[in-house]
């Protein structure tokens, strides 16, 4: 029985019976509607003109709505033509505009063709719910169009044809297109899950971003690139020098530049005057050589490279010297650093550069005078960032850890477990957790780090260079990351996946954590399911993080299907691993569908001779009944609310409470 204050707060928004039963009504009919489709990506790391184009063609979903609405009666051509222009209708229109003799019979053919696919994807929603979504000045016209008449079949298409006959004489045509493509965009994802990993490698996280604050519905799982760029953001100098250094690293300035507005001329200022007649030949960018806008500025990105390098190295161990509980303590290096007979080592090995002017062997983290000021200039041109700031404050209100939606548990890169398959013990902070209680306080100290005040608020702060690269981080959760070393040390033989004792492991060797083993096996995701509260018989994993290597035989699809890693390479700079361009996992109604993508040639192309995403169906998991919203989370939410409106009429009928 629902508290008579709650009730009394509901009869503020319904405050007569009649209200009540309306409401009612509504919700039980939205209940019998065919769930949403959601879209489940990650790791897309700053590849904003995939993303983009995947959102416009919803993985596929809208050229499948074509070929089922128009079957064999348009040609390949026709259908591509009328893919592109509900893709981008601005750009279409604007080339058809350059090739079509007649354009109002070229308006007239694809208002028809692009309402009736429209009426296909509109057809599982209420209409209450896509009328939200009309534009007020075009509503009417679009709901005309939309929906059938009372009208004898007849009399029906005259009344359509005026319709179109008056958009075209009243110069609407156009913007009807564009408005009715974009409507289509919006219902075909109902719900896109970003599995982690929007920053880094590519230039257009910021783009990611804005096209992601004009999405209706979506959520994000932060992955450890997330969590960089958001520690940075949030003021964690260590991480603000690690961002620094990737994006140089990988020459991708473009997001800090352009898409932030971050002014570089100080570092690069400081790095010329430091490494003028420094060669930094360790330092080049990668794929330098092949990149024409780096041709003449080389040099400077490999000095800029250097310097910040060296400033998060100190910052890093700063950090970590400041939490021996964090265990790190072989993450505070430039301690170890001797110099013999001229020559700078660090346990033994020779460097590749002993050009450290700025290292002080008494005080080797402290920052030079010019390099303290520097990192205060970087850091206030972060915090006047108007769109950075924005941009963070999406992360937070839209991400979590993981979540748990529709028999799904998303997290994007692992649950610590030991090496018996138990949840690993971690000291988050001050509170020893392990499985869900682990994920669930690193979740709030990560808000913590935006939200709070005080000691707190700096533990939480630090703590984010802790998810980065600590060895029991769900986010990292290798024994350490060796930065310093793959830049200073000859490579060697280095593996990931060493199984060497500890002396005889080379400098560069990251030991993954048992996580990324033993989650392949069903039992062990049977054992996480339970943990977070799902039906092991019929619940799934989805996971990023790990690139999945298809030229190497590997597989998205894991454990029996308990485990999908949805990791396929959407950033260039991975495909060479994978062999694809990304994955989308499609979940509608009908049921599961694993989409494989190939690289994305371009939006022009796109546009001008409608070339799309080709697309690979992996796994098509589909049931022969139906799932209705009655069977979602969203569902058991409706349910709810329609038990408390019932209490809220008997109290109406009973006179416990007075209708208004």
């Amino acid at each position: 029985m629902i508290d008579k204050r709650y009730l009394q707060l509901l009869s503020e928004k319904f405050p007569n019976s009649q209200a009540v039963i309306t409401e009612i009504i509504n919700l039980r009919a939205i209940l019998s509607l065919p769930k949403g489709t959601e879209h489940f990506v990650s790791d897309l790391h700053g590849n904003s003109l995939a993303f983009i184009h995947m959102i416009k063609n919803a993985s596929g979903v809208v050229r499948k709505k074509v070929d089922e609405v128009y079957g064999d009666t348009l040609t390949e051509d026709e259908k591509r033509a009328l893919c592109a222009l509900i893709y981008y209708p601005d750009e279409r229109i604007e080339y058809e505009r350059t090739v079509q003799p007649d354009m109002e019979a070229w308006y007239r053919k694809r208002l028809h063709q692009v309402v009736d696919i429209a009426r296909a994807v509109t057809i599982k929603y209420s209409r209450s719910k896509v009328h939200k979504l009309l534009p007020p000045d075009y509503a009417y016209i679009i709901k005309e169009l939309l929906h059938e008449t009372n009208l004898e079949q007849h009399d029906r298409q005259t009344y359509y044809n005026a319709i179109i006959d008056a958009i075209i004489e009243t110069g609407c045509a156009e913007q009807l297109l564009i408005v009715i493509s974009y409507l289509i965009h919006s219902l075909t994802i109902d719900t896109l899950h970003i599995v982690g990993d929007i920053f880094d490698r590519g230039p257009g996280a910021s783009k990611i971003l804005d096209v992601l604050s004009t999405v209706r519905d979506y959520d994000i799982q932060w992955g450890n690139h997330d969590i960089e760029w958001m520690g940075a953001m949030n003021g964690n100098l260590a991480l603000l020098a690690t961002v620094l250094r990737v994006s140089i690293r990988y020459a991708n300035i473009e997001t800090l530049e352009e898409g932030y507005g971050i002014n570089l001329l100080p570092l690069a200022n400081f790095a010329m005057t430091l490494y003028g007649d420094d060669p930094c030949t360790i330092w080049q960018t990668k794929d330098f050589e092949n990149n024409p806008r780096l041709t003449r500025s080389a040099q400077l990105m490999a000095k800029m490279h250097k310097a910040i390098s060296i400033i998060q190295f100190k910052l890093e161990g700063q950090t970590v010297l400041r939490h021996p509980e964090w265990h790190m303590d072989d993450r505070a290096i430039l301690h170890k650093l001797k110099i013999k007979n001229g020559q700078w080592t660090m346990d033994g090995w020779p460097l590749l550069d002993t050009n450290l002017p700025t290292i002080n062997p008494e005080d080797p983290y402290a920052l030079s005078q010019e390099e303290a000021d520097l990192m205060s200039q970087l850091a206030r041109s972060f915090r006047k960032s108007e769109k950075m700031q924005r941009h963070l404050r999406m992360l937070y209100e839209h991400g979590s850890l993981y979540l748990v939606r529709n028999g799904f548990l998303l997290y994007h890169a692992a649950i610590p477990l030991n090496a018996d398959g138990s949840f690993t013990e971690a000291d988050v902070c001050g509170q020893r957790v392990s499985g869900k209680a682990l994920m669930d306080r690193t979740d709030a100290i990560i808000r913590q780090a935006y939200y709070g005040s005080g000691k707190e608020k700096e533990d939480a702060l630090d703590y984010m260079l802790y998810l980065w690269e600590g060895a029991n981080s769900p986010l990292y959760n290798k024994d350490k990351m060796t930065t310093f070393e793959r830049y200073f040390i000859e490579s060697g033989c280095a593996s990931e996946h060493s199984g060497k004792s500890q002396e005889s492991r080379h400098p560069h060797d990251e030991v993954k954590g048992a996580y990324f083993s033993l989650a392949d096996d069903e039992q062990i995701c049977r054992q996480i399911l339970t943990e977070f509260g799902l039906d092991p018989e019929t619940g799934r994993i989805i996971n990023g993080h790990v690139p999945v290597r298809t030229i190497k035989g590997e597989t998205p699809i894991r454990a029996n299907g308990k485990r999908f890693v949805i990791d396929g390479g959407f950033s260039k700079p991975y495909q060479e691993k994978t062999g694809i361009a990304g994955y989308t996992l499609i979940y509608n109604s009908h049921g599961i569908q694993l989409v494989e993508h190939e690289s994305f040639e371009s939006r022009e192309q796109a546009v001008l001779s409608g070339s799309d995403i080709h697309n690979r169906t992996l796994l098509q998991d589909f049931s022969g009944q139906r799932m209705r919203i009655r069977n979602t989370d969203k569902g058991k939410e409706l349910l709810e609310q329609i038990d408390s409106l019932e209490q809220l009429l008997e109290a109406y009928r009973s006179g416990e409470i007075r209708e208004g």
